[in-house]
């Protein structure tokens, strides 16, 4: 991957923080993991970079959010990260939204909606679990992101017939 020009536009930047969590995507599919990948960047720098370890640590919270909130926490020397954005590749879960709410993130950008698990299927009448000053951008490379869950899921079908 290219060297990140900062001088570059929001859009952009948000594409190549996003390039760099479908990156991390991929790299969960090869060990059999669901495709999610995360970025946590502070400062135009990135700190955390993860993807989903559930089969890997037999642990159904080691998802791809959960993890880098723990390494950019480590990063950083505190639990809160109220200057950093989360990139990640799938809208987060609803257990994974509470944590990034207590961890105060700044802001969260996702590419692919899930509306069977995400967390925003339980907001109505601006009850969230983010934190209130938490921004959130959606639909960043959604298509490329979604496509991975697809073929991850299609496989995985594949394999049971």
């Amino acid at each position: 991957m290219l060297p990140f020009d900062h001088s570059s536009t929001p859009l952009q930047a948000d594409e190549h923080y996003m390039r760099i969590a479908i990156e991390e995507a991929r790299e969960a599919a090869r060990h059999d993991e669901v495709p999610v990948g995360a970025v946590i960047v502070s400062g135009n720098r990135i700190i955390a970079r993860c993807h989903n370890l559930t089969e890997t640590l037999t642990d159904v919270t080691a998802h791809a959010e959960m993890m880098a909130i723990t390494a950019a926490a480590d990063a950083l020397g505190g639990k809160y990260l109220t200057d950093c954005t989360l990139y990640v590749t799938v809208e987060p879960c609803p257990m994974c939204a509470g944590a990034l709410g207590w961890s105060q993130i700044g802001r969260i950008v996702y590419g692919a909606s899930d509306p069977k698990r995400g967390f925003s299927r339980l907001c109505h009448d601006s009850i969230t679990p983010l934190h209130p000053s938490t921004i959130v951008t959606t639909g960043i490379l959604a298509e490329e992101a979604a496509a991975l869950m697809t073929t991850f899921f299609r496989k995985k079908r594949k394999r049971k017939n």
